[in-house]
């Protein structure tokens, strides 16, 4: 059983069991960039209303890289989008200008699906 509450210092962390407010755990988690380094870029409309997206997953960078990624991208895909779990989402079919984006930046993205 873990201590998640101490009358001295308030919540504590499960894992290092520190208060919250020194807690290490969460910053070491964030600072781990997510994603295998196989790069996938995919074109998906199934739950979304019928609007096509382009996502890509598995790009090896942490949450503050991969948003100014994003960005990077939507703006020469001329688009909207956002970044969520370690995948970029971009507004529309643009499966091949992001590969040729990424491929300038030095990744190998591979194309998936169909």
């Amino acid at each position: 059983m873990a201590l998640v509450y101490s009358t001295e210092t308030g919540r504590m962390c499960p894992d290092c069991r520190k208060p919250l407010s020194d807690c290490a755990c969460k910053a070491a988690a964030k600072a781990k960039p997510v994603g295998d380094g196989n790069i996938k870029v995919s074109r998906e409309s199934k739950g979304r209303g019928g609007k096509t997206v382009t996502l890509v997953r598995g790009l090896p960078l942490d949450a503050d890289a991969l948003a100014a990624l994003g960005k990077q991208l939507r703006a020469a895909c001329g688009s909207g989008g956002t970044a969520k779990d370690g995948v970029l989402e971009i507004q529309g079919d643009h499966c091949e200008r992001v590969m040729a984006e990424l491929t300038k930046l030095g990744h190998n993205p591979k194309r998936v699906g169909g």
